[in-house]
């Protein structure tokens, strides 16, 4: 099954890597003997499909989760291994989107209201108010 990451990206089947395991958590004693848990590899080095600059960005923004230019991500919530199977392509689909999805607009600086300033040096000043107003007479 292919994953879709966006119209203009597509990876084929035969570049993903599937490997299964038993799954932790509840399950009855179904669970000790059914391979459910999922891990779902692609290499975003070897890939086809990727262009350089598609590439470059990948590597730079998912590098920390990179191992040896493969990225890995695990699926063992659902009890079947076909439900984990889609959980794991919806979450390597979401995660490269959202890698490759351009960067939003930068923030622009601002400066604080008048308004808000003078608030706030009329709390600072009632602070201090209240401080001195705990000392004993004398000690000012």
């Amino acid at each position: 099954m292919d994953l879709e990451v966006s119209p203009a990206l597509t990876i084929p089947a035969s570049e993903l890597a599937w490997r299964f395991s038993r799954s932790s958590g509840p399950g009855g004693q179904h669970v000790n003997t059914s391979d459910s848990r999922v891990e779902l590899s692609w290499s975003v080095v070897d890939s086809a499909v990727l262009s350089d600059d598609q590439r470059a960005v990948l590597l730079e923004r998912l590098g920390h989760r990179l191992t040896g230019g493969v990225i890995t991500v695990a699926a063992s919530e659902q009890r079947s291994q076909l439900r984990n199977r889609e959980t794991a392509l919806g979450k390597l689909g979401a995660l490269l989107g959202a890698a490759l999805a351009p960067d939003g607009p930068s923030r622009r600086a601002t400066k604080p209201t008048r308004g808000s300033t003078r608030r706030r040096l009329a709390a600072k000043g009632q602070r201090s108010e209240t401080k001195r107003q705990r000392q004993r007479p004398g000690q000012e």
